[in-house]
């Protein structure tokens, strides 16, 4: 069974296309991601030493330097550096596929005429891609969790259904900038600048609570917003899911998705001509 340009862009079109070529999907990840490290000493490990880093650094400079609080119940020295940290994987996710999609067509030229090729899983492929380097963070976020605070709460288990629709979103977001790259070569300039703007307008470095009434609801309009705050609940304070929140989230990102994937198969026929 094959999903081309053909193929109703509908739902059911979108899962078909990821289940069928989901053996595809899982072998150009595995190349991505071992591209990324191949022929440096480290390999692997980078994949770990990198937020490591980036982990102690944090620790340091607002545990030592500016004893920095975060306000949620008791905290150790090193809490508000986890917190940050638990924020900045999600963050990092999504600017990650943000930042590759307006070039992942443009890069991939090849792919383009070849008729029988799902142009579609390519984006598919840089979200697994940055999974996988947010699994990587988040595997010393939980070795930290269990050596500083001696415990990692058992509603951790349930991070990955609290990301379901981030990656849902992920995707939808990628499929439009993917396409909208093709034609506007200039976006990835401009996809830098909202990744840095969204990381300064998301609660990352501060809580929504420490902002005034009126800007706690225009931070709540930031799709990250909900996903970092439902990551620390779970993985940092040992609280459930708002799962109210997740059913509405849930149906908004699977309708990005939805949206995503279907102007994509409409706009792919243009492509060829454009590149």
């Amino acid at each position: 069974m094959t999903v081309g340009v053909g193929s109703a862009a509908s739902a059911r079109a979108l899962v078909d296309s990821v289940r069928v070529h989901w053996p595809l999907v899982v072998k150009m990840t595995r190349r991505e991601v071992s591209e990324r490290f191949k022929g440096s000493l480290g390999g692997w490990l980078w994949a770990v030493l990198i937020p490591l880093s980036m982990l102690v650094i944090y620790t340091f400079v607002f545990s030592v330097v500016f004893k920095a609080r975060w306000g949620e119940g008791p905290e150790s020295k090193t809490q508000f550096a986890m917190v940050l940290f638990a924020g900045l994987i999600v963050y990092g996710l999504f600017s990650d596929v943000l930042n590759r999609a307006p070039h992942l067509v443009l890069a991939n030229v090849n792919y383009v005429k070849r008729v029988v090729f799902p142009l579609e899983i390519l984006v598919v492929v840089a979200v697994c891609s940055a999974l996988f380097q947010a699994l990587a963070s988040l595997a010393v976020l939980l070795v930290a969790l269990l050596v500083l605070n001696g415990k990692i709460p058992l509603t951790a288990v349930l991070l990955p259904v609290v990301w379901m629709p981030l990656v849902l979103l992920s995707v939808g977001v990628g499929w439009f900038f993917a396409s909208l790259g093709v034609f506007a070569r200039d976006l990835k300039q401009i996809t830098g600048v909202m990744t840095t703007m969204l990381m300064f307008i998301s609660p990352i470095f501060f809580p929504v609570h420490a902002l005034p009434a009126s800007f706690q609801t225009a931070m709540w309009l930031n799709p990250l917003t909900f996903f970092i705050e439902q990551t620390r609940a779970v993985l940092i304070w040992g609280r459930m899911p708002d799962w109210t929140g997740w059913a509405i989230s849930m149906l908004a990102c699977s309708l990005v998705a939805w949206l995503g994937f279907a102007w994509f198969q409409k706009t792919r026929k243009g492509f060829a001509d454009v590149l």
